[in-house]
């Protein structure tokens, strides 16, 4: 239970450069164009014209970064340094897709000294993923929070996580009454549990106010972030209605030896700080078949998840035999994350 408490952070987000048209922290934005070797260049051709022209750019490069000795750094050095130029994920070739899953795996391997099996697995047809909780199960041990931190390489120091279990007095439903800190033995008498993350919106509010289109829902119903173009601004925090966005306010600390290793560039691959992070219903794991880390985790069976366009699922079965609801159901959001009780 070591990780469970309050999310962590009370600085300030970085400022925005106003020289370099970046976002100052680190992120990768970048201005969309610049000049390298006095030539001026968009995002995609600076790094062409580095690394593809002779010794002379690789010189430049080497400079621009440090002037090192040892060869890991060398190459981390110029990892990040095509990795800045980079282009948004999901408007790359398959190409551009697998070369920079590839950096990323080499960077990760430098960095923590763990092999990672990186990858960037599509949407697959005929799939639109949804969710159910089942609240007459429930009984709060919040063994789904620790199972996602551990899945999802989420900061052990500031206690960052993508799921809340609300401890509620019976009759209430009012969330803001609701206590998520609570270190008793559970169940307790008079109390019952609903748990909250991202709830995939068909219609999702955060993907509207992203400035930049670092954030976007997937064909298969998961909304995503690529990390490397968002900027940190939160507006798609203050948009989300169901406190599903969690910001970095500090580098993420996670013991080399408890990284998990099966990654996802939109889902659990490491973050950076000053960026926004969320619950992707375990892009990881749901893509290659597989239940969320939450779903497989849970002692009492309380959460259902499944493919909506299979009749013959079991999340289609609570919706056509039990009586549910979704939170905020007036906003027009519509969630895919119902609520039923047996």
């Amino acid at each position: 239970m070591g990780w469970l408490g309050a999310e962590g952070g009370t600085a300030a987000a970085d400022a925005p450069s106003s020289q370099s048209g970046g976002c100052g922290t680190g992120c990768g934005c970048g201005p969309e164009t610049g000049t390298v070797l006095d030539k001026p260049v968009g995002r995609r051709g600076a790094i062409s014209l580095l690394l593809g022209g002779g010794t002379a750019a690789a010189s430049a490069v080497t400079a621009q970064a440090s002037v090192v000795d040892d060869t890991d750094e060398k190459d981390r050095k110029l990892l990040e340094w095509e990795e800045y130029f980079k282009g948004n994920f999901r408007l790359m070739t398959d190409q551009e897709k697998a070369d920079t899953v590839d950096r990323l795996v080499r960077l990760t391997k430098i960095n923590t000294g763990r092999h990672v099996a990186m990858r960037g697995t599509p949407a697959q047809e005929g799939v639109l993923y949804g969710y159910a909780f089942n609240i007459s199960k429930c009984q709060g041990y919040r063994q789904c929070v620790e199972a996602c931190v551990r899945e999802n390489n989420l900061d052990r120091d500031s206690a960052m996580q993508y799921i809340r279990i609300f401890e509620m007095k019976n009759g209430e439903m009012d969330l803001d009454e609701g206590d998520t800190e609570f270190h008793h033995q559970v169940p307790a008498e008079g109390h019952f549990y609903i748990g909250t993350q991202c709830f995939q919106c068909a219609d999702p509010p955060c993907t509207k106010v992203c400035p930049v289109g670092a954030t976007w829902q997937e064909p298969d119903g998961i909304t995503v972030v690529d990390y490397d173009w968002c900027i940190g601004c939160r507006y798609c925090q203050a948009a989300c209605p169901y406190w599903a966005r969690r910001f970095n306010w500090s580098e993420p600390v996670v013991p080399a030896d408890q990284i998990n290793p099966n990654q996802h560039y939109l889902g659990n691959r490491m973050r950076q700080k000053g960026v926004m992070e969320k619950c992707t219903f375990c892009v990881q794991r749901s893509r290659e078949g597989q239940l969320p880390a939450c779903a497989e985790a849970c002692p009492t069976g309380a959460r259902i998840f499944g493919n909506l366009l299979d009749p013959d699922s079991e999340i289609r079965y609570v919706l056509a035999n039990k009586k549910v609801f979704r939170l905020k159901e007036d906003l027009g959001t519509e969630p895919k994350f119902w609520y039923f009780m047996d």
